[in-house]
């Protein structure tokens, strides 16, 4: 951002009707050039945090989906045609661009979310602080550093869509400050890029800009969008839309690829479905949690663990919030302060809301928005414009204990990577684990780089760590959401290429009932997949992920294991 977008943080909105002098009143002063630099400083000081966690891994089921796929067009493939993928390409092809640029690690894959999260960070202080004192915002900005990229720090697509929808609604509210056009296209563009990052994110955030923009309208006696700026708006969206339709037009997959991006509404969303907030836990962490130890010891439990039934609670205040202010906006003219900025932003975030509860509305997926949802914990520890005694009295308590139990969680996260000793060197780079893997140096040490090895059915992190790839045109395999189709794909995949090598994790149904509850029964149970490998391959070792889980290393029956 430039100098004058990080200075807007000490200037007075009279677009928004915020009165800053009197809430800085209060505040102790500070130099000029530290107000302006300090979204500089917050950005530095949350690179060198996340940093921290750049190498260590528990080898996480989704990881290595991204990194795969930019592997693959690194080969030459193209998505869509060459191989499947729900998701749409920006993702994959900005981590293929890194690696082109920069190397072929995950060192460098991890970087780029670091600087993500960095990012996110800034523009999580900067909403905060158009009504928020600087203390609140500095608080909300320290939550998103230690409890938000870090929460998973993960390569995904996912954190890449929040730092686009961080920006896009931050472009949104410099729109309407400033009315300059040239902020219209950088809105309309950002937007586009979540969407070619993430559809849901980016289709929800497409629908509560355009309903901020629709209520001000309709609450506004100024035209909230002329015309000019309005073409030029739609021009910020319509040129990435071209140059990726081009793209996918001369590699003559067009139709493909609007079936694979519309493929989550009939399959990802069927068996990802859980209730509102499910925190994701097997029934032995649950038990671990809430039933053992002291009593004292459970309440600290608790405790600890209360920040995951407090976020999913954010967007919802952010919707009460919009229609109040909504309300007030329409029928009493004057009034809240900052009040455009409230509906604008609140309406963002119910699209983005909305995204999460079509997809799956579990903890994780309201963790990766966790940037934005803390803005709405500033506004309820320090907003100005909120008109409740009551709120005013309790905030030093909420205050506290936000700053407590959203410690002890960021110091949680923080702790496994200070425990992780674990060194493993990797042909992608050295990770570091709390537990001991035995996967990666058994497979490094029989498969060559570039050899085929199929993961089945789901961590292809072990092929992008051991530099394999997978013979099938799809590296995961989820019962339920992919097809019998697919698993027939992979079967004459293994038929074809005559592949030597298969890592099979014999114990993978045991994740459904907890990962996947909504998945039929008679996907687990019938797997064509794994009885061909029963059939064709023989086991040569048993090998043990950081988290426990077991795996086979198999080769054909006719085959050596050496």
């Amino acid at each position: 951002m430039s100098s004058s977008q990080i200075t807007d943080t000490s200037r007075i909105r009279t677009r928004f009707g915020t009165d800053r002098n009197s809430r800085r009143a209060s505040e102790p002063p500070r130099p000029a050039y530290l107000e302006r630099g300090l979204p500089l400083i917050i950005f530095v000081v949350s690179l060198l945090y996340l940093g921290l966690f750049r190498h260590y891994t528990v080898m996480d089921l989704d990881e290595g989906i991204v990194l795969q796929g930019a592997e693959r067009i690194l080969r030459g493939e193209v998505p869509y045609r060459d191989f499947f993928t729900f998701y749409t390409p920006g993702s994959i092809y900005l981590l293929a661009s890194l690696f082109k640029l920069f190397g072929d690690s995950l060192n460098v894959a991890r970087t780029s979310i670091a600087i993500a999260g960095a990012a996110c960070t800034v523009v999580t202080y900067l909403l905060a602080r158009r009504v928020c004192s600087r203390n609140i915002a500095l608080l909300a900005a320290a939550l998103t550093m230690t409890t938000g990229v870090a929460y998973r720090f993960l390569v995904l697509h996912n954190w890449y869509a929040t730092l686009l929808s961080c920006l896009s609604i931050y472009a949104a509210v410099r729109f309407w400050e400033s009315k300059k056009s040239w902020w219209a296209f950088v809105m309309g563009s950002l937007v586009a890029f979540t969407t070619l990052v993430e559809q849901s994110k980016g289709g929800g955030l497409c629908l509560g800009i355009l309903l901020g923009y629709l209520i001000l309208s309709f609450c506004s006696r100024d035209k909230v969008v002329q015309g000019f700026s309005l073409a030029v708006l739609s021009a910020g969206f319509l040129w990435p839309w071209i140059l990726t339709f081009l793209y996918f037009g001369l590699n003559h997959c067009i139709s493909t690829m609007l079936q694979d991006w519309l493929w989550p509404l009939q399959h990802y969303t069927q068996v990802n479905h859980v209730f509102y907030g499910y925190q994701n836990w097997p029934d032995d962490v649950r038990d671990t949690i809430f039933h053992s130890g002291a009593i004292w010891l459970r309440i600290g439990k608790y405790f600890a663990m209360s920040p995951g039934f407090i976020v999913p609670f954010l967007p919802l205040a952010a919707i009460a919030w919009l229609a109040y202010q909504a309300f007030q906006a329409r029928y009493r003219q004057s009034g809240l302060l900052g009040r455009e900025y409230y509906i604008l932003v609140s309406s963002a975030l119910l699209g983005l809301l909305l995204s999460v509860v079509m997809v799956r509305a579990d903890i994780t997926h309201f963790m990766y928005l966790v940037p934005l949802w803390y803005v709405v914990l500033a506004w309820i520890l320090g907003g100005t414009g909120i008109r409740s005694s009551l709120l005013h009295k309790v905030r030093p308590f909420l205050i506290a204990y936000v700053c407590a139990a959203f410690g002890l969680m960021g110091f949680a996260l923080i702790l496994n990577v200070n425990n992780a000793h674990n060194r493993i060197t990797t042909r992608r780079g050295v990770v570091v684990t709390s537990r001991k893997d035995t996967v990666v140096e058994y497979v490094q040490s029989h498969t060559a780089p570039g050899g085929h090895l199929l993961v089945y059915p789901y961590l292809p992190l072990y092929n992008y760590l051991s530099e394999t790839r997978s013979p099938a045109p799809l590296d995961f395999f989820q019962a339920g959401m992919n097809t019998p189709q697919q698993a027939q794909q992979i079967i004459a995949s293994l038929t074809s290429h005559k592949s030597r090598a298969v890592l099979f994790e014999p114990g993978f149904g045991e994740k459904f009932a907890t990962s996947w509850p909504k998945t039929p029964l008679t996907a687990v149970a019938i797997d064509p997949v794994a009885e061909f490998i029963a059939r064709n391959y023989r086991v040569c070792a048993a090998l043990t992920a950081p988290l426990g889980w077991r795996f086979q290393y198999m080769v054909r029956k006719e085959e050596g294991c050496g």
